[in-house]
């Protein structure tokens, strides 16, 4: 295992590359600036590290960050581009939350220069890391794995209507790994009796479109995962009070199965 203060790798073998970028809960000295530490973390993607933690048992890799995405996304580019030109989303470093609300107090706002060190210190050491791996793992096998674990509330006026399906698997329109293992995903989310989407709303953010080269033996996948499919959602959009909900061991179970069958699925892919 490799690890910093907030960046660990946890290396395996097999042809699975497991990225976990949006757990992150430390806020790197920013509360202070922030309306509250709370709203700076209401948008973590609330134990997906805990409900992928099989990830090693099946020989896979596991890079992960600890650095909250109000700090730095590092799904996002780099560059500060829209990835969803023409919709509402947040940026490189965000200054408003999923449904707008101010992340900083006035005049608090990270400036250019701030945005440019977060860069530098936490996104490209997290994107170093991916590259890294992939370039290990890609010595080891001809085709290898990148998935990307995600999650989000079921419900979020400001970036899609209604209510979000339970499985949102995102390829960048296909072009970020094989159609064969895109349909044998597709196939499990099938089975499920659960609702699902490929590519979306949300075809996978700046780390499936960046390391998916399926024509240099990288196929990446984004699976965003509704919250109401693991935890007990509030039907609201949370409070201090009752968000995040604590992690339930059992409700997670039957999906934690499929995610499973996914991964395994997945490496047997890559090994054929």
């Amino acid at each position: 295992m490799a690890a910093t203060p907030w960046l660990t790798v946890n290396r395996g073998t097999a042809p699975l590359l497991v990225s976990i970028p949006h757990t992150g809960i430390d806020l790197a000295g920013l509360e202070p600036r922030l309306v509250s530490p709370w709203l700076g973390r209401r948008d973590c993607d609330w134990w997906i590290d805990k409900l992928y933690d099989f990830a090693g048992s099946l020989g896979a890799t596991v890079v992960h960050t600890a650095i909250s995405r109000t700090v730095i996304d590092v799904n996002r580019d780099p560059s500060g581009a829209s990835l969803y030109p023409g919709q509402a989303t947040t940026g490189l470093c965000p200054t408003e939350t999923f449904d707008g609300d101010p992340l900083y107090r006035e005049a608090e706002e990270p400036g250019p220069s701030e945005v440019d060190e977060r860069r530098e210190k936490f996104f490209m050491p997290y994107h170093a890391a991916l590259q890294s791996e992939i370039d290990r793992l890609r010595g080891l096998h001809e085709k290898i794995v990148l998935y990307d674990c995600h999650s989000i509330r079921s419900v979020l006026p400001r970036l899609f209507e209604g209510r979000l399906p339970v499985f949102n698997l995102g390829t960048n329109d296909g072009s970020s790994a094989d159609p064969v293992l895109q349909e044998k995903v597709a196939e499990i989310l099938a089975g499920t009796g659960e609702t699902w989407v490929v590519n979306g709303r949300f075809k996978g953010g700046w780390i499936t479109r960046h390391f998916g080269q399926p024509q240099s033996g990288v196929h990446a996948l984004q699976m965003e995962l509704s919250n109401r499919g693991y935890m007990r959602e509030p039907e609201e959009k949370g409070s201090p009070d009752n968000w995040p909900v604590p992690y339930d061991v059992g409700f997670a179970a039957p999906i934690r199965l499929t995610l499973e069958n996914i991964l395994n699925t997945a490496i047997a892919w890559a090994q054929g």
